[in-house]
């Protein structure tokens, strides 16, 4: 039976190059959720295949008509084309930072291919917005990502911070009333930002939240670790290093 032919957003996480001319990549996909797919000659130096390859890199939002096999471990693509031109995300260093900080969280995350159309929006809106973002919007943002993102994958960050509750949890993902007896938690100035931020439901809010670089910096470290603590084989992040030293 022949593979059937459909029409799907898609989001680049990873491009890995294979043979000659070809790559396969990793994309979350607005039907299919995450798939793999095996793209022939966009590395030839031909007139046809000059600058495609730049359509498969991290980030990239694409339209796409796809073949899928339930079955099939590796598909291939028919037709594709930008979903979204960006302006900024791949000349621009620290929001190209932030892009693959960003791609690289999602692709941990997703562990199986299941569509998820709401969080393909919520993560498409970020990207979008990521694009022209400015100043404190964007340091904001892979915060804002990586606090909202856990919703769609069944271990959410509750908000029930109060005058009482001032310690935020990372293993139990709550705000508590004392500091835990492990050291997976975050002090009370910490945990009150963080609360500010699970608040903030647009990119563009991340304008009223001031912080300073290595304030940053530390939360996203703890924001790892809260991942690592909810996620089975989590391990590091590669673009967490990169992202820290340019945000600074």
């Amino acid at each position: 039976m022949a593979d059937k032919l459909h029409k799907t957003k898609g989001i680049v996480l990873r491009s890995v190059k294979y043979g000659e001319t070809s790559v396969v990549v990793s994309i979350f996909t607005s039907l299919f959720g995450v798939q793999s797919y095996l793209v022939s000659g966009v590395r030839t130096a031909t007139k046809k295949g000059t600058g495609k390859a730049n359509l498969f890199q991290p980030a990239a939002i694409l339209d796409l008509v796809v073949y899928h096999h339930e079955n099939k471990q590796l598909n291939r693509i028919k037709e594709f084309r930008w979903g979204f031109i960006y302006q900024n995300v791949f000349s621009d260093v620290p929001k190209n930072a932030v892009a693959l900080f960003m791609t690289e969280l999602l692709g941990k995350c997703l562990k199986q291919p299941e569509s998820n159309p709401e969080l393909f929006e919520f993560t498409e809106d970020v990207f979008e917005n990521l694009d022209h973002s400015l100043g404190t919007v964007m340091a904001n943002l892979p915060l804002f990502f990586a606090l909202h993102l856990p919703v769609h994958f069944g271990f959410r960050m509750d908000d029930n911070y109060t005058e009482q509750l001032t310690y935020l949890d990372l293993r139990e993902g709550m705000f508590v009333a004392e500091q835990p007896m492990h050291p997976h938690f975050l002090e009370p100035k910490e945990a009150a930002i963080v609360s500010q931020l699970l608040k903030v439901m647009q990119p563009e809010e991340l304008a009223e939240i001031k912080l300073g670089h290595d304030f940053r910096r530390y939360l996203l470290q703890r924001l790892e670790t809260f991942y690592a603590l909810h996620i089975q084989d989590f391990g590091t992040m590669k673009s967490l290093p990169v992202l820290r030293e340019i945000l600074g």
